[in-house]
């Protein structure tokens, strides 16, 4: 399994929960990936944080009573200096809706919107470098980027976060960019404006790791949430897509015929 005591810059570091009901997404998503929940802090808000084996994996806040705030997963990607990280983003047609704000002595965080839509969040670390597992069952595994305006997002997330990328395919028919530290593959933007529907915005999706994609999205009706797209192979993994009770939408990976299990 992946672990890492700190995120290269740029990288996928912390993901997080937008939700109506904190205690109904505790209860679904440790019945789920088998996290320990924790409460809510109100120092924070009601923040509270996910754990597996002992260590924070993913976060969650309430919604509160602001319905125009949807049921998400977001995606924060590591930064060095978050002001600097805004000016830049600013400077390179973001739309800042969270200003750089420290959260205790744990880091800094800020929200963005980048220049083809898609909402975005930084993390500088403090005590708090994000997660530290990652990429294999139960773990936030991959993170994909669905835009429609390709050449303007690789150019904002090169020049603002500093990726190195590779582009996988660059035809019409497919046109895929990975973010890479060495290497090692970190996330993705795919060109989505030819499948993207008529008023769904460019977004960051989360998939977690599984063993059995098709056992997983069972699971996920068993404890009230949906399918979406039904388990799919791919080259990369059997892929599929589904929500949570309450709507928040994620994805799901796991190996497909094809690919050695994970021991």
């Amino acid at each position: 399994m992946p672990t890492r005591d700190s995120a290269p810059i740029g990288a996928p570091c912390w993901v997080d929960l937008m939700t109506s009901d904190p205690g109904r997404s505790r209860d679904f998503y440790s019945q789920l990936f088998g996290w320990a929940a924790e409460d809510g802090d109100p120092q924070f808000g009601g923040y509270f944080n996910f754990s597996k084996d002992g260590s924070w994996i993913a976060g969650g806040m309430p919604r509160g009573d602001d319905h125009s705030r949807p049921e998400v997963w977001s995606i924060y990607l590591c930064t060095d200096d978050a002001q600097k990280t805004v000016d830049a983003a600013s400077d390179n047609g973001a739309q800042v809706i969270v200003p750089p704000m420290p959260v205790g002595d744990l880091g800094t965080m800020f929200f963005l919107v980048d220049p083809g839509g898609a909402a975005i969040g930084g993390w500088q670390p403090g005590t708090h470098p994000g997660f530290k597992q990652y990429g294999d069952y139960n773990t936030p595994s991959w993170f994909e980027l669905w835009t429609r305006d390709y050449e303007a997002s690789l150019a904002f997330y090169r020049d603002v976060f500093r990726w190195d990328t590779e582009a996988v395919s660059d035809t019409p028919e497919f046109r895929y960019t990975l973010l890479k530290s060495g290497d090692e593959q970190l996330a993705g933007i795919m060109d989505a404006s030819a499948f993207l529907p008529e008023g769904v915005p460019a977004h960051w999706s989360v998939y977690f790791g599984v063993e059995d994609a098709d056992a997983t999205l069972k699971r996920i009706g068993d404890l009230g949430g949906a399918t979406v797209v039904g388990a799919e192979d791919t080259p990369y993994g059997r892929l599929a897509t589904a929500t949570d009770p309450m709507g928040a939408q994620f994805k799901l990976v796991a190996p497909n015929e094809a690919m050695p299990a994970r021991s």
